[in-house]
Parts: structure tokens; sequence; C-alpha cells
């Protein structure tokens, strides 16, 4: 394997490249050979993402300054993929401890400005958790109350409470079997696991008529437990 000193251009968009030259050196070719395969490639179209990183690189000793490519990852491959395996190989290689590297990189501790900016980053953090456990523990307690609340809403009440439309809310309820209407019947009825469940009762209420006898109307009710859940699956 070559030993190589590969330092990181980075191109606009941010993202880790390799350099004509350091190619040239890996695959022990002439630079300007490299530099004429990729200048073929961009005449193709081949090469995609390493538009406009052509730049001037000075040697050191001096001289002329040498027109060098940066490229990306992927182009980096295709520009190499037509030479011998060996030499394939030692590109990805170069590739696989560049971004080792990158993702070894540790802060310098030593640096007062980089320990500011660590701790504000950490407080701001710990500040915005520390809302949202405040925020989560306020919801948790509300809802704790309504469910320990006593007493039923009918489900146009259930619906205010829940800040949602009524027919909305009889059509989720029909939808995750809540409530069902019998064949015939123009009333709902509570399915009976969600009566054991304890989300929802039946109230018999006795309507008195000026004429004819009182009439007895079933009607489904949503208890505070009831109301709890359907808050926590809206919001789900």
């Amino acid at each position: 394997m070559i030993a190589l000193t590969i330092s990181v251009p980075v191109v606009a968009n941010d993202r880790q490249t390799m350099s004509s030259i350091e190619i040239a050196e890996v695959c022990n070719a002439r630079h300007n050979d490299v530099v004429t395969t990729i200048r073929r490639l961009f005449a193709k179209g081949v090469l995609r993402e390493s538009r406009n990183t052509l730049r001037d690189h000075q040697r050191t000793g001096g001289g002329r300054p040498t027109k060098v490519y940066d490229l990306t990852k992927r182009d980096t491959l295709v520009v190499v993929s037509g030479y011998n395996d060996e030499l394939r190989a030692r590109v990805i290689d170069a590739w696989e401890a560049l971004e080792r590297e990158k993702g070894q990189t540790l802060p310098d501790l030593t640096n007062p400005e980089v320990l500011r900016g660590l701790l504000a980053h950490y407080v701001n953090d710990k500040a915005a958790l520390q809302a949202q456990v405040a925020t989560q523990a306020s919801k948790v307690e509300a809802l704790t109350l309504i469910a320990e609340a006593e007493g039923s809403l009918c489900i146009t009440d259930a619906a205010k409470a829940l800040q949602v439309q009524p027919k909305a809310l009889f059509n989720f309820l029909r939808r995750e079997s809540w409530i069902y209407r019998r064949s015939g019947g123009s009333n709902d009825v509570a399915y009976q696991h969600r009566v054991q469940a304890g989300y929802v009762e039946h109230k018999v209420t006795r309507l008195r008529r000026a004429s004819g006898p009182d009439r007895m109307v079933e009607q489904v009710r949503i208890t505070p437990k009831g109301l709890t859940r359907l808050a926590q699956m809206l919001a789900g």
C-alpha cells in the first residue's frame, strides 16, 4: 500500500473530495493523464457531481500553478474505473481512510472559543429538553385530571372538548369501533368492549311529551377516561 498524506478540499456543497493530484499519486499516474481523462469524461457528461471544481494549485518550491480538479467520491471512482483492479482498490482504500479520518475528528478542547461554543450548545440543548419535558408533564397531568373526573359528555360536547367537528368525531368513533347503529335503528349504540373498558356508557333519558306517552331515548356518552383515550388517539 502506498503511504499518502491526503488533504481534503471542500467543494461548494461541502462534500468531501479528492483532487486529481491525489488520484495521480495513488495510481502512480501522470497528473496530466488524469486531467485528460477527467476532461474527456466531463465532455461525455459522465461526471455529474464535480462541475466548477477546477482550481489553481501552487506546488511546493514555486513554479507555475497547476490546474487541479476536485472530485466527489462517485466521480473519483468513475475516473479510475478504467484502471486495473489494483489501482482501483488503492483509490477505494484511500477514500475509506479519508472517511475514517473525517469521522474521528474531535474538537480542539484546548481552544477557549471551542469550549465556549460547546458549552453554549449544551446549555441550549438542555434548556430545550427541559422545556419539552415540562410541556409533556403538563399534558400528562391534564390528561390524568380528565381521566379521574366524574360525569360524562354526549358525543357532541366531547367533540367540542377535543376541538374537532362533531361529525368528524362521530365518523371516527364508528371507524374505530366505538359506536354503531343497529339495522333500522335511529340511535347510536356503543360496542360492549368499549363499555367494559370504561370509555363510554349508555344513558337512558325519558322525554316527556304533551300528547302521547313518554319516550325513552338511549344515548351514548363519553366518560372522562374515554375522553382521555380519544385525545391520545387523535393526537397520534
